[in-house]
């Protein structure tokens, strides 16, 4: 797909994130994802550092994964999701690095990251991507199918799995320290 403009065109990538794919991924880059990716909240994030923590076996594998920020609405009729649109990455900072050591490949959400979770992303070969904000059915229309992977007492805040095809994001931190938000004044 091109844009008209002189807007970059999109890259279609394949999940899981391979290391040889995130190196060749920059910051700004514009993909379209197709795959499975794995839905986490608060609530599964503390779920899942609490189980680290005591050295207990996770409910789902991490490694290579790509996590999206994101608790998927209700299915209407004949669709395999409803809405599915980024949480506030940085609701989610305090488990960013402990994630991203368990081999991680990348993270999906909206908005900004602290300075510490982009350096935890570059030292365990981590990037992070931004979804389209306010897009959520359009995002929800991405998903081929859903399941319950963990946690499902949890209702929407349960850990998720879905297969996109072509889900729209944009690379906001890559791995040689690329950041798409540098233009953006300092926030508190």
């Amino acid at each position: 797909m091109s844009d008209h403009g002189g807007e970059q065109e999109e890259k279609r990538v394949r999940l899981p994130l391979t290391m040889d794919a995130r190196k060749g991924l920059k910051a700004g880059d514009r993909l379209l994802l197709s795959g499975r990716l794995i839905t986490a909240r608060d609530q599964a994030h503390r779920r899942l550092l609490d189980a680290l923590e005591k050295g207990e076996p996770l409910p789902v594998e991490l490694r290579d994964e790509t996590i999206y920020y994101a608790g998927p609405s209700p299915a209407p009729a004949g669709k395999p999701a409803g809405s599915v649109g980024p949480t506030t990455a940085a609701r989610m900072d305090p488990y960013t690095a402990h994630l991203a050591a368990e081999g991680v490949a990348a993270f999906i959400g909206k908005g900004p990251r602290s300075p510490g979770v982009r350096r935890a992303l570059r030292e365990h070969g981590s990037i992070y991507l931004v979804g389209v904000g306010g897009a959520a059915a359009l995002l929800g229309s991405k998903v081929r199918a859903i399941r319950v992977a963990a946690y499902e007492e949890l209702g929407p805040e349960a850990v998720y799995e879905l297969e996109v095809e072509d889900f729209p994001v944009v690379v906001a931190y890559d791995l040689a320290g690329g950041d798409v938000f540098s233009h953006l004044p300092p926030t508190a």
